[in-house]
This record gives C-alpha cells, sequence and structure tokens, in this order.
C-alpha cells in the first residue's frame, strides 16, 4: 500500500472586521424619554450614558451611539426603527462605516 503524505501549505490572514458606527438623529417628535428607552433597552447604556447621548442628539442634531460589526449595527437600526414605528415615533436610526 502506497504512503502518501501530504503537505499543504497556506496562510491564514484574519482581518479585523469593518466597524460601522449607529447614529440616532434629532427629530421634532420623539420623546427624550423614548430615546433614553431605546439606549437602555437596545444599546444596553446605563441611564446616565443615555441620558447624555440623547442630549447630545438634542443640542448637536445626532450622536453616536456605538461602534458595532456591520450585522450588529444594522440589527441595532432595525430593532430602533420597528420600536419606534410600534410608537408611533419618527426616530431615526442610521449606520455609517467608521474611519
Amino acid at each position: 500500500m502506497p504512503n502518501f503524505k501530504e503537505e499543504t501549505a497556506f496562510e491564514l490572514e484574519l482581518q479585523e472586521p469593518k466597524m460601522y458606527r449607529v447614529l440616532l438623529h434629532n427629530d421634532d417628535y420623539t420623546s427624550m424619554d423614548f430615546v433614553v428607552e431605546v439606549l437602555t433597552s437596545i444599546f444596553h447604556k446605563t441611564q446616565q450614558q443615555a441620558e447624555a447621548i440623547m442630549w447630545q442628539v438634542h443640542e448637536k442634531g445626532k450622536a453616536i451611539v456605538g461602534v458595532y460589526t456591520y450585522e450588529i449595527a444594522q440589527t441595532k437600526v432595525e430593532q430602533t426603527r420597528k420600536r419606534a414605528k410600534q410608537n408611533g415615533f419618527p426616530l431615526l436610526a442610521t449606520m455609517e462605516e467608521d474611519d
């Protein structure tokens, strides 16, 4: 019986995944309490963090909520959109590639 020794040489190159910022945008209708609730429940921010981000959104027009991989960012944007729609608010969450 022949004895075959197979050698396979390859380099496994691991790359860090691209990261995406999730932003919340200000509007004239979504309540501050609802924004804080979204930040604590969907983005798992503490009450203090959520209030600070909510004020940034209110005063600057938008704020970065977090930086995630594509799939997680996309899921959080969709969860925010769905929760806002269910509650009658036009709260806008977007994502953009992180630098």
